[in-house]
């Protein structure tokens, strides 16, 4: 387990300015030397200056949302974070750099078959950030790569757990219950990405329809539905205006009908609310039972 921690550095405009001090004490230390035949003060001059030229590579630059995650012989020495001019220890190499960005990552469309056996092609968008740095350097191989597989991972196991479309109350579909799907993906990849150091910020469906080979027989299948759905009201709506229209007759006793003209009644009733064409009117000019 590599746990993130602060990387030891020190202010680099400080640094920058101490060396630039002793680089020019040096040179002119060794001309001076140089110009009295003074051997020692030069070879003093020439290390000094070396030295500085040296120290000089331990100078970095942390841009903002940036991070770089610095190594020491093979070990993890730090995090530097701030942005700024930073000075560390030379030796202290490779100094990789992690963007901390707001990142997007949208997947192939996926065939896959749903709770129901039915192909689907499902695709989704994943906008995600890094926050722990060792975790993302250490712990995967490839945290960019990571984070799409495991989406495509997540993704798929979601359109197998539920149907695409539900006619039964209360049960979740991927369709109708956009809200609920979307918390339980980017759960289910929040978990996944953990380890790595990541965090999802939202994962959300951005396409979502049947396979090619299917598609014409599920929208019959989704006219049928709500054609048989629509009937269905319409019928409970003609029973209810019937029974209002026979209440309304007997209580206002404009009429007195037996069971068999109020059976006719209700008939002609029915095929007039019911019909999904405009009726002919039919005048009777006979008496009421011819």
């Amino acid at each position: 387990m590599v746990e993130e921690k602060q990387a030891l550095a020190v202010n680099g405009w400080l640094v920058l300015g101490i060396l630039l001090v002793a680089g020019v004490v040096s040179i002119v230390a060794f001309l001076v030397s140089t110009s009295n035949d003074h051997t020692v003060g030069s070879i003093i001059s020439v290390v000094v200056l070396g030295v500085t030229g040296l120290l000089g590579a331990g100078f970095f630059i942390v841009n903002p949302n940036e991070a770089k995650v610095i190594q020491l012989f093979g070990n993890y020495a730090g995090t530097a974070k701030v942005p700024g001019l930073w000075w560390t220890n030379p030796f202290s190499y490779p100094r990789v750099k992690v963007s901390q960005r707001v990142r997007n990552f949208e997947s192939s469309k996926l065939k896959v078959n749903d709770h129901d056996g039915n192909p689907i092609e499902i695709a989704s968008v994943v906008v995600w950030r890094v926050t722990d740095t060792a975790e993302a350097m250490f712990r995967v191989d490839d945290f960019e790569e990571f984070v799409q597989v495991q989406s495509e991972a997540a993704l798929r196991n979601l359109a197998t757990t539920y149907p695409y479309d539900t006619h039964v109350d209360g049960e979740l579909a991927l369709r109708r219950n956009n809200v609920e799907i979307t918390d339980k993906l980017r759960s289910e990849i929040q978990d996944r990405l953990a380890q790595a150091g990541i965090e999802v910020i939202e994962a959300r469906i951005s396409h979502l329809a049947y396979a090619p080979e299917i598609a014409g027989a599920m929208l019959r299948r989704q006219q049928a539905g709500a054609v048989v759905a629509a009937r269905t009201q319409i019928v409970e709506g003609a029973v209810g205006m019937v029974e209002m229209a026979l209440e309304a007759l007997s209580k206002k006793e404009i009429v007195r009908l037996d069971e068999e003209r109020k059976a006719t009644m209700v008939s002609n009733l029915m095929v007039v609310l019911c019909s999904d064409r405009e009726p002919q009117p039919v005048v009777n000019t006979g008496s009421l039972y011819q």
